[in-house]
Formats: C-alpha cells, sequence, structure tokens
C-alpha cells in the first residue's frame, strides 16, 4: 500500500522494532482517546438490532431460493410480484470482527492533518470495540484475538496490538465465519480489482464486511508545488518531482477514480464503505459504522460517500 509524502525515511529490517516500540507507545494514549470518543456517542445506544430469532419485526427481504414457505409473508408479497421474508430482530451475542491496517503507509501524516492514519485507525477500531463491548457483543481480531463477550474487550484488544508486528496487505480471515460482521480499517490504497479479488469470496458466502477508508489530506488534495520528492514507506522507492503541482489534476483524478470503483464494488457485494480523513472528527467514521453495524441502510448514512 503505497502512500505520498515528503519523507525520505525508508523502512529497512532492522527498523521493524523500532515501529513497534512506537506503535506500543501509541496504543495507550488511543485507548484513552477511544474511550472518550465512546462515551460521546454511546448516550442512549442499547446494543445492536439485526435479523435473527427474537420476537420483534425487524424487515421485510425478498425470499431467497431453498428458505422454508411458511417464512413467506404472503399479504407483503401480494402487493407485488416478489415473495417477502418477515425477519424478525435478534438480540442474541453477535461476532465483530475488528482489524487496522499496521503497514508503514499508515504512519503518514502531513501537517494538513490532525493525527497519523494509524493513530486514527486505532482510535476509531477501539472506540468500535469499547461501544460494542458495552452492548454485550463478542469483539474479535484476525490473527491477533479470538472472539470474547467483556467488557473490557478494547483493553485486551489494545494489549495485543501493542505486541503484533506491523502488517502488511490484507488480514488473514480464514477463521471468520458467515453471519459475522467484519470492520476493516486502512487506507487500502492497492489496486481495487487485487482488494476485491480478497474480499469478494467472503461477502459470497455471507459474511458482512464495512470498510473505513482513512486518508491523509494531502493524499486527496495532493498540496504539493515545486521540486518534490515522494517515498513509497513500503519499499522504500522514490520518485521526484520537477514541478509537482503539473501533475496535480491526473493525481486527484486517479485517487478519486480508485476510491469510487473500490466503493462501487463494495456496494455491489452488499458491504459499506465510508471514507474518512485525518482532518476530520474520529466520531464521524465511529458513528456511520456504528449505524451500519445496528442495520441501517447504507444510503441513510452520510459517511458512505466515495
Amino acid at each position: 500500500m503505497a502512500s505520498i509524502g515528503q519523507t525520505v525515511d525508508p523502512t529497512p529490517g532492522k527498523d521493524a522494532l523500532a515501529r513497534a516500540r512506537q506503535r506500543a507507545a501509541l496504543v495507550p494514549d488511543c485507548l484513552v482517546e477511544a474511550r472518550r470518543i465512546a462515551n460521546t456517542v454511546i448516550a442512549g445506544w442499547h446494543g445492536r438490532r439485526k435479523r435473527g430469532i427474537g420476537e420483534n419485526f425487524w424487515q421485510f427481504r425478498p425470499y431467497a431460493e431453498g428458505e422454508s414457505l411458511s417464512r413467506i409473508d404472503w399479504r407483503r408479497s401480494a402487493r407485488d410480484d416478489h415473495m417477502y421474508v418477515r425477519d424478525r430482530e435478534w438480540e442474541a451475542a453477535h461476532t465483530i470482527w475488528l482489524w487496522a491496517d499496521l503497514s508503514p503507509s499508515m504512519m503518514f501524516k502531513s501537517s494538513y492533518g490532525m493525527v497519523s492514519k494509524e493513530s486514527r485507525a486505532l482510535v476509531i477500531m477501539l472506540a468500535l470495540a469499547e461501544i460494542l463491548a458495552r452492548s454485550g457483543e463478542r469483539i474479535g481480531s484476525p490473527g491477533l484475538m479470538e472472539p470474547i463477550a467483556a467488557r473490557n474487550a478494547a483493553e485486551r484488544l489494545a494489549t495485543a496490538l501493542m505486541h503484533t508486528p506491523s502488517t502488511t496487505g490484507l488480514p488473514d480471515v480464514g477463521m471468520v465465519r458467515g453471519w459475522s460482521d467484519l470492520v476493516l480499517i486502512g487506507d487500502f490504497l492497492d489496486d481495487a480489482d487485487a482488494i476485491m479479488a480478497r474480499l469478494g469470496p467472503l461477502g459470497r458466502r455471507g459474511l458482512r464486511g464495512h470498510l473505513v477508508e482513512v486518508a491523509d489530506p494531502a493524499e486527496e488534495l495532493f498540496p504539493y508545488s515545486g521540486r518534490t520528492e515522494f517515498t513509497d514507506p513500503e519499499s522504500g522507492e522514490r520518485i521526484v518531482a520537477g514541478r509537482a503541482e503539473n501533475i496535480r489534476d491526473d493525481y486527484r483524478q486517479a485517487y478519486l477514480a480508485r476510491r469510487e470503483s473500490l466503493g462501487q464494488s463494495l456496494r455491489h457485494l452488499g458491504w459499506t464503505f465510508t471514507p474518512h480523513r485525518t482532518d476530520h472528527l474520529a466520531s464521524e467514521a465511529l458513528i456511520a459504522i456504528h449505524m451500519y453495524l445496528s442495520g441501517m441502510p447504507a444510503n441513510a448514512v452520510g459517511g458512505n460517500r466515495p
């Protein structure tokens, strides 16, 4: 996942330990901030509503081949040419898998952003864990923490994050089963087709997914001018632009086209996509994701814009 920036510090193997120590020092502050944000948005929210085995009506949805005919709501189906199933609310604990990108590109921070992308991703992840744990949900992280239902799930996740090495690419989600939710938080700067090649099979087996794209304002706005050197934080490869302003329009067009392509592909899969910039409040992304997990339609949440 490449990132633009005026940093010239590649990250060879000997720096991996330094990066791990830096994140270990960062996580406690992120946990404090996550709890503060969670407290500002959790008031009045008492768990998530979703379809399942409860007694209360949840939603009508199209009948799927193989389901019992007794589940069809014939009165609702008589209104048009389709058959509909009456879903009920599920009050049992659900499993939500949380993952934050810890690759070197996430350490980028320009003068236009409040914090680094890594810091913002960790805050959103831990704040979401805090809210969901208070609601009685089971929280896990692929390859990092098995799902648990505990009030201190956010703290335990933070501890695990302090001791995990930096990662590259998407996580191994082989342990994630259908009827779970997967929340992925990162910059997702890889090719959209490559990302969807990994995520497509998950959606087709029934897993609900939610991507939060964390971006530094400079990555979207490209405010550079004059002679500028850009370094890929993953590989250390460098590119020098003699007059950076001359490529601004082409860069922004390509950047936004990649985001639009990824967002459309995810929505076709039935997943949600939330772009978030680090010059905005973390609570904006947190509220959007919580709404999605609560079952609110994507078009009713303002954060799901490409």
